[in-house]
């Protein structure tokens, strides 16, 4: 009787980073695949991709960005600027034993991970990106583009970027405002087009909760998942995460010598077809024969929302490890 492989063990590392520690969960050996998550996530997210990725052949690697899980949570939002996390990253590499990988990313970790592959090919030879395309450094001042997108109301990221405001409003009840926001970009559970649209604010006093679908809760998210994020957000709060945000102007600044330059790696882009991101960043979607001139896949998936890799796993799995292997050819 021929037996089923059993699946490669799961290792947890705490490893030596600019940030002080970066934790890291790996699967798998062969060719290194760094896996970087958004906000708000953690390892936790790539759950599904670990095993895929692992009985594909590769070495797949989760890590918590710093502001994160068991990853050190540095003081103050300068510590957060792209730069950092960008040195966290070569130094994660470095600290398995590697010289180089692919790397990939979804929300915030996309943008991450684009940014890997732009100052340092030499360590970054492929980039993935899941839910945010890449857009080149360059334009006007972030905070004032986005300061102007609400007209009467304020955009999200204008409200995460007023240090303490977004965090009075979650940590008093972690995990409810979890479930509520992953519920609003969700495919299944978000608001319909005729409601209040969850990714802005009414000025004076309001919040991103009061536009949360209310008792709702995506197919993907069932307690155990909800459990592994909000223990690590009750016991971490939420400035760590948030300090992204409030570092973009720093970004804007310390990447201008990037400023539209193309990342010249093989790419990959995957969205959700329900994401608001897709719609807002269309014209960085429209540049990518520019800005990826390496672009190997550019995957929109119906009925899916934000959470791309946990909404759609197995198509995810499939995509991934699709453009995997066509790397080496």
């Amino acid at each position: 009787m021929q037996r089923t492989p059993s699946p490669a063990p799961t290792k947890h590392h705490l490893l030596d980073t600019p940030a002080g520690r970066t934790h890291a969960v790996e699967q798998g050996s062969g060719p290194l695949v760094l896996l970087l998550h958004g906000f708000p996530e953690t390892w936790h997210s790539w759950r599904h991709q670990l095993p895929a990725l692992a009985a594909a052949g590769y070495r797949a690697v989760a890590i918590d960005v710093r502001g994160y899980g068991r990853s050190s949570r540095p003081a103050g939002s300068d510590h957060y600027r792209m730069t950092e996390l960008v040195a966290d990253a070569v130094a994660v590499v470095r600290a398995l034993g590697e010289s180089e990988a692919v790397v990939v990313g979804h929300d915030w970790g996309a943008t991450i991970a684009a940014h890997c592959a732009l100052p340092r090919p030499d360590v970054f030879r492929a980039v993935g990106m899941l839910g945010v395309p890449y857009a080149p450094p360059g334009g006007p001042r972030p905070s004032e583009v986005f300061a102007g997108m609400g007209g009467e109301e304020e955009f999200y990221v204008s409200y995460f970027q007023e240090p303490g405001r977004a965090e009075r409003e979650i940590e008093p009840d972690v995990r409810g405002w979890l479930t509520g926001f992953y519920a609003a970009l969700s495919a299944d559970t978000m608001p319909g087009p005729d409601a209040p649209d969850p990714h802005f604010v009414t000025r004076a006093g309001g919040t991103l909760r009061e536009r949360f679908p209310a008792g709702r809760r995506p197919a993907w998210l069932d307690d155990a998942q909800l459990d592994a994020y909000a223990q690590e957000f009750e016991r971490t709060g939420l400035e760590g995460a948030l300090n992204r945000y409030r570092a973009m102007d720093r970004d804007w600044e310390d990447l201008a010598g990037h400023a539209g330059e193309p990342i010249r790696r093989p790419a990959l882009f995957v969205a959700g077809a329900e994401d608001a991101s897709v719609g807002w960043l269309k014209d960085a979607i429209d540049a990518f024969p520019t800005t990826l001139p390496e672009l190997r896949g550019n995957h929109l998936l119906d009925d899916c929302g934000h959470w791309v890799q946990q909404e759609r796993p197995e198509e995810t799995n499939e995509i991934l490890t699709e453009w995997l292997a066509g790397l080496s050819g």
